[in-house]
């Protein structure tokens, strides 16, 4: 199963060359500035990509779908699917993902650590293969401008636990890349750098 792992593209993803796969996942941040026509056309040409599945979550510049959730979700065409603390099932493969990160100044989907941020993850079902939120693990390519490790500890923890075979991140643009988390794959898919020039390509991950 090809999995092609996109995020932060910020309003660019007409730019982008995707790879052939199975399934697309997008990790959030779509938008610049979320406000209806910028989701819409997000959302158009997600749904018109040639593979099987495609799935999204939201991110922090994607305020669109908490401010005014039904509208967002009004607007979610056929054939794509949008995860928010909760999951869907494609060809076997059980996906879980959330918007929520630690918090971020006063963009979307913010959450205070420890408890609060903590609650999401206790819902990630056991046995889920593919884990995507917008924001990193601690520790693991979460490393911000400063050289800052940023990521959210607590959803390190429950990885640990869970071990699923893929986590999907993207939100610290200067940390994209690939690496392990004992024995899961993890992906920081950020396609914009850190002056929100979408100069990334997608990340393929074979399961």
């Amino acid at each position: 199963m090809r999995i092609v792992c996109i995020s932060d593209t910020h309003g660019y993803h007409q730019r982008l060359v995707l790879p052939g796969g199975d399934i697309l996942v997008h990790a959030g941040d779509l938008t610049g500035q979320s406000n209806v026509p910028e989701v819409r056309d997000f959302l158009m040409w997600f749904a018109a990509q040639p593979h099987n599945a495609k799935v999204f979550i939201a991110g922090n510049h994607d305020k669109l779908f908490e401010n005014e959730s039904e509208m967002a979700a009004s607007l979610i065409p056929t054939g794509v699917t949008y995860l928010q603390d909760s999951g869907c099932t494609v060809a076997g493969l059980k996906i879980w993902g959330s918007p929520v990160q630690p918090r971020f100044f006063d963009w979307a989907f913010n959450r205070d650590r420890g408890p609060d941020i903590a609650r999401h993850w206790y819902k990630i079902p056991e046995h889920t293969d593919i884990i995507v939120t917008h924001g990193p693990a601690c520790g693991v390519l979460d490393r911000n401008a400063s050289g800052q490790e940023v990521g959210c500890a607590d959803l390190r923890r429950r990885l640990e636990i869970l071990k699923p075979r893929l986590h999907i991140c993207g939100h610290i643009h200067g940390s994209y890349g690939t690496g392990l988390f004992g024995e899961t794959c993890m992906v920081n898919a950020s396609i914009c750098d850190e002056d929100y020039r979408p100069l990334r390509e997608p990340i393929v991950v074979d399961l």
